[in-house]
């Protein structure tokens, strides 16, 4: 296997001290071929910071908020390549081999395919359709592990500062650059989500939301609505 290309791993983090033990161990691998991994804690209140600490190569403290957390370590950042995962999100075995083709390639930019850890049916079905939704579309969200070459972020000026679909509006303005680079070995997402909130309640959400952002909503006001819509699901479920 080829050695991994300058790669640096971008884990915007809040409160995630269930995940990101796991998520950063099973990065070990990458980090002993050259991998840098930077943990960037939007201010977390559990004890997430203490748990990262002894698994990656930069730990960031940041204003709170999955871009600006994002483009904070990518100033930090001293690979080629930027890799943007979330902290419940796992790289596939060959995530190195993978990107070493894309370093090889034309492409500016690329994403992975994403698979949901829960076992029902439903979440396959769910994954299958993001897939799909992101070939024909040409646009990835942050589940899907985007990753693009330093040089092109850079010159997009990194990602959008707002509350909600800064992952999509980045992708925009990549596909004017190139199509993405699409992975097929997933990475895989922690379905806890679509466990607590419902996995119908959580596909009508995001498309309403995704929906109104194409019509022209203001990011904010979509975030305030996801919260509220989140926050009432749960209360609804009641206690597990």
């Amino acid at each position: 296997m080829p050695r991994s290309p300058a790669v640096s791993i971008i884990i915007p983090v809040l409160n995630e001290s269930a995940a990101i033990v796991p998520t950063l161990q099973r990065l070990a691998a990458l980090r002993e071929q050259g991998v840098e991994v930077i943990v960037v804690d939007g201010d977390s209140t559990d004890d997430t910071r203490a748990l990262a600490a002894p698994f990656c190569d930069q730990l960031v403290v940041s204003a709170r908020g999955r871009a600006v957390q994002m483009n904070c370590g990518a100033e930090k950042a001293s690979g080629d390549v930027l890799l943007f995962l979330h902290g419940d999100t796992v790289l596939a075995p060959d995530a190195a081999s993978r990107l070493h083709d894309f370093m090889s390639s034309d492409r500016a930019w690329g994403r992975f395919d994403v698979r949901l850890s829960g076992n029902r049916r439903i979440y396959r079905v769910i994954a299958f359709m993001m897939n799909l939704r992101s070939r024909l579309t040409g646009i990835a969200t942050g589940d899907q592990g985007i990753f693009v070459r330093r040089s092109v972020l850079d010159t997009q000026g990194g990602y959008r500062e707002m509350p909600l679909m800064e992952d999509i509006e980045l992708c925009r303005r990549l596909k004017r650059v190139s199509r993405p680079f699409c992975v097929a070995s997933p990475v895989i997402t922690d379905s806890r989500r679509w466990e607590q909130n419902g996995a119908c309640r959580t596909i009508w959400l995001m498309w309403r939301l995704r929906w109104r952002y194409w019509r022209g909503a203001d990011p904010g006001e979509l975030a305030r609505a996801y919260r509220a819509d989140v926050r009432r699901g749960r209360s609804e479920a009641g206690p597990a």
